[in-house]
């Protein structure tokens, strides 16, 4: 919408923009008569009307278009189960019999969201991984001293414990002693004696890591100069790395190896998908993603955009002005054209080609509405402008404000609200950012903003000029300060608002093919092994750290734990000529290099 703040957009933004003076005008394409197209098309291709099924957000407006394909009659003990997994966390859970690790809780689990080639969705509850740390072995120390070093450092971090919620009733599960090299400085090729400990959850590494270095575990022994490896590695990257999974990899479960979760039995479903399944950390198959396995699921996209009645001269607050539309466009990845269109309306509506026109009489009506929507849709990626920041909050503080009843619950787990955080990111590249971030189980929000000032460096970052500059197109003429009074008017004033909510929830997927935005994200977390979800919210470090981890582990070696520290060590720079000082009445150019190596690098071919 026309009121979201945007960066660089000054007062008085004027809605045609021109990037410069000289450029071709392309004219506004005509977004009625394209929709009419998208209609007409579907019409040959999906052979008419749509079938209603099922319970939506209203029976009669309910189609096939909107919920996921039945999966096929799946048999563990014979059936092979693949998808490409898209979202990776974990949560702590119980022990499920006949799986490995831990036997008494509480244990972590991890979780594989993911999609089958027949675009069923899948969530994969893998058991057994158990997070863990190094420490260098003290001089002398053998195998018989293990059993004393496991007691000594478990009673310490279980008194250590300044909270037990999760009830932890032994923080060290084993220790073992291995040979490794570590990777800081050069020993040759002699190995080293590390003791490898496992510990009960990942969040109990900090308190081990600590520990170890300022306590004297055996009055026997010198702990005090052995350093500790590996002890801040995210839970889901080591997980990662040990199992052999990249982002956005195929995963196989072979027959026999896995159970499928169904309702009335224990363990019962937790999440909307379609399969859900348990399986052990060492019984899949992680595919690399090469020939056969290069391919990319038909992932669900998402692009929405909201519209909300603000007051003159005041920009929108959900305790305040209504969201009056929100307008959807589901594409399948791969796809050129969303292969569903709708707007949700306050009041009437008069019909739009090309697009379903959904009307509530009250705004608790449409929320609820939009909510069931969204969960029978079941996306994979959520998309559009500046949704972070200002679409999803907004949404969901305007349904806490009315009281609107179960729609935060936005995720694939089915007891798990989706909550508004206020993240600060600390970048090298992109500096330091204030942002929201909203929680969405199984679901990879997908800002095209964000990626946008990542990856690009923009005279502006409105999706006016941003459009103009890619597409050559631009959004719909409606200015902000007439949104009101258009929706107040009557049915024909309210479609010409939900047109331009349409044209903004239609451009971030047009840009998102035209850029190939989804495709470039989903090979750079395969090359660097870390989820989809991280390249957006986390900076450089992680996915450097990644790397290093599969090729140290590979090599048998371990890499220190980092000790964050302020520096005041500075770094010589390019050689810069003292200018000439005084008045010049002609210009003065200046030459400047834009990322001077892989300038070069590209230029020459060098590698």
């Amino acid at each position: 919408m026309n009121t979201k703040r945007k960066p660089n957009e000054p007062s008085g933004f004027a809605k045609k923009f021109r990037g410069d003076e000289d450029e071709e005008d392309f004219g506004q394409p005509d977004f009625d008569a394209e929709m009419a197209a998208l209609e007409a098309e579907e019409a040959g291709v999906d052979g008419g009307a749509a079938v209603p099924i099922g319970q939506g957000p209203e029976a009669e407006n309910t189609c096939a278009r909107w919920s996921r394909p039945q999966p096929r009659e799946y048999r563990p003990d014979e059936d092979r189960l693949v998808f490409q997994q898209i979202d990776i966390d974990h949560y702590v859970g119980k022990p499920l019999p006949g799986m490995p690790g831990a036997q008494i809780e509480p244990v972590p689990v991890m979780r594989m969201f993911g999609i089958t080639e027949e675009g069923n969705s899948v969530c994969a509850h893998v058991h057994g991984f158990a997070p863990y740390l190094y420490v260098a072995a003290p001089r002398g120390f053998k195998k018989c001293h293990l059993s004393e070093f496991r007691k000594a450092l478990d009673k310490s971090v279980m008194n250590d414990m300044r909270s037990n919620r999760e009830n932890v009733q032994e923080a060290v599960l084993d220790v073992e002693l291995v040979d490794r090299q570590s990777i800081l400085g050069y020993n040759g090729e002699e190995k080293s004696t590390f003791i490898k400990v496992t510990m009960a959850l990942p969040r109990l590494l900090a308190a081990g890591k600590r520990l170890l270095e300022k306590e004297q575990m055996m009055p026997t022994m010198d702990f005090q100069d052995c350093r500790v490896y590996e002890s801040n590695i995210d839970f889901d990257i080591r997980f990662m790395v040990d199992t052999g999974v990249v982002g956005c990899s195929w995963i196989e479960l072979p027959a026999g190896t896995w159970r499928r979760r169904q309702k009335g039995k224990t363990p019962a479903p937790e999440t909307r998908c379609q399969i859900e399944v348990d399986v052990a950390y060492n019984n899949f198959i992680a595919h690399e993603p090469e020939g056969e396995w290069s391919k990319v699921a038909p992932f669900r996209i998402l692009s929405f955009d909201i519209e909300c009645a603000g007051r003159k001269g005041i920009f929108p607050e959900p305790q305040h002005d209504p969201v009056i539309q929100i307008a959807n466009m589901v594409i399948r990845q791969g796809d050129q054209e969303p292969f569903l269109r709708n707007v949700f309306t306050l009041n009437t509506c008069a019909p739009i080609v090309g697009s379903q026109v959904l009307s509530y009489k009250t705004e608790q009506e449409l929320l609820d509405k939009w909510a069931s929507f969204v969960r029978e849709l079941d996306p994979d990626i959520l998309t559009g402008y500046n949704i972070n920041n200002f679409d999803i909050p907004y949404l969901l503080n305007r349904a806490s404000h009315l009281k609107v009843k179960n729609f935060e619950y936005l995720g694939r787990i089915t007891n798990i609200r989706s909550v508004v955080k206020e993240t600060v990111i600390q970048s090298k590249q992109m500096g330091k950012r204030e942002n929201k971030y909203v929680n969405f189980e199984g679901r990879v929000p997908f800002d095209l903003l964000f990626v946008l000032l990542r990856d690009y460096k923009l005279r502006s970052y409105t999706l006016n000029a941003v459009s103009y500059h890619f597409l050559q197109e631009q959004k719909e003429d409606v200015h902000h300060s007439i949104i009101t009074d258009l929706q107040n008017e009557n049915e024909q004033t309210r479609r010409r608002l939900a047109m331009y909510c349409l044209k903004d929830a239609y451009l971030p997927v047009r840009l998102l093919n035209k850029l190939m935005c989804v495709v470039n994200y989903m090979e750079m977390a395969r090359v660097t092994g870390v989820p989809l979800s991280c390249l957006l919210t986390r900076g450089q470090q992680i996915k450097v750290m990644s790397q290093l981890l599969r090729k140290s582990k590979a090599c048998g070696y371990l890499i220190p734990s980092y000790h964050g520290s302020g520096s005041d060590e500075q770094y010589e720079g390019a050689t810069v000529i003292e200018p000439k000082r005084g008045y010049y009445a002609d210009p003065i150019s200046t030459l400047d290099f834009a990322s001077l190596y892989p300038s070069i690098m590209m230029a020459h071919n060098l590698c």
